[in-house]
């Protein structure tokens, strides 16, 4: 099948990439998010220039921006974007937030004990390289 454009909507998979990626969304990750699979997500991204529009209000929200700027209509503002490691670990302690209060808790202490054994062995290996 032909891929189809549409001068209205020019890039909007490079600009779909862009902003998933500046979001710190994987495409499995932002597919999670609005209910969709991957493929569809690297169809956007790739192969058409024709966004759903039931998919548009989902898709700004999930990424942060207005419909506007996600189809290239309003440039997007200059912020200063989150690094991705940021964003993901923003949304898990989103995700933990809604926990059950002893869901939260074993959460807590898993990290907890990885945070400990990362330090114990930060300061072993600096006792190593100080010798």
């Amino acid at each position: 099948m032909p891929k189809r454009t549409n001068a209205a909507l020019p890039n909007f998979g490079a600009r779909l990439v862009e902003l998933r990626k500046a979001s710190g969304f994987t495409q499995t990750e932002l597919a999670n998010e609005l209910g969709i699979t991957r493929r569809m997500i690297a169809y956007y991204e790739g192969e058409t220039d024709h966004p759903p529009s039931n998919l548009l209000p989902g898709l700004a929200q999930a990424l942060g921006v207005s419909i506007e700027v996600l189809l290239g209509a309003t440039p997007a503002k200059s912020r200063k974007i989150a690094k991705p490691s940021d964003s993901r670990l923003q949304r898990r302690l989103q995700q933990i937030e809604k926990l059950e209060t002893g869901e939260k808790r074993q959460v807590l202490q898993l990290l907890d004990a990885f945070i400990e054994r990362g330090q114990l062995r930060r300061k072993a290996h600096n006792k190593q390289a100080a010798k």
